[in-house]
């Protein structure tokens, strides 16, 4: 089960790309009025970064690189460990800063503020949150941490 969720977190990574490049390129373009499409992708968006946390948080919390990996260390063994602090602290760490920066960004769609507004609340939360993304990610060129691109490459 563990091995199936690990490429279903694989894959969201891509939805979750996908979502963050059409949410970042619709809000970049804020001279406009704000429709209901611009709202969509931004809850879009936000619906598959909570669908990835559900599915971290279990891989994290039951899997070998989370909780079980600072019992079997100990937290002070593991912060000198890069590879044991990224999956135990730095990964999590920087999803949950994103999603959550995600979620003020989609927050700022429903307000009554102005348009342009809302579009540029929704751009700087997303892309902080994007940055933080990409930097937290297990890329392929990533020495010790590294993950495939897809699942069973």
């Amino acid at each position: 089960m563990q091995v199936g969720l690990l490429h279903l977190h694989n894959i969201m990574r891509w939805v979750v790309i996908i979502f963050m490049i059409i949410t970042l390129v619709r809000s970049f373009k804020g001279n406009r009025p704000f429709t209901s499409g611009d709202k969509k992708s931004a809850l879009f968006l936000m619906i598959s970064m909570d669908i990835q946390l559900l599915i971290g948080m279990y891989l994290y919390l039951v899997g070998a690189w989370g909780l079980k990996n600072i019992e079997n260390q100990g937290m002070a063994t593991l912060m000198k460990d890069t590879i044991g602090r990224f999956w135990a602290v730095e990964h999590i760490t920087g999803m949950v800063i994103s999603v959550i920066l995600v979620h003020f960004g989609y927050a700022a769609t429903k307000k009554d503020i102005n348009d342009a507004s809302k579009f540029k609340k929704l751009f700087w939360f997303t892309l902080i949150a994007a940055i933080i993304i990409f930097v937290t990610i297990p890329w392929p060129f990533r020495a010790g941490i590294a993950r495939p691109l897809f699942p069973g490459m």
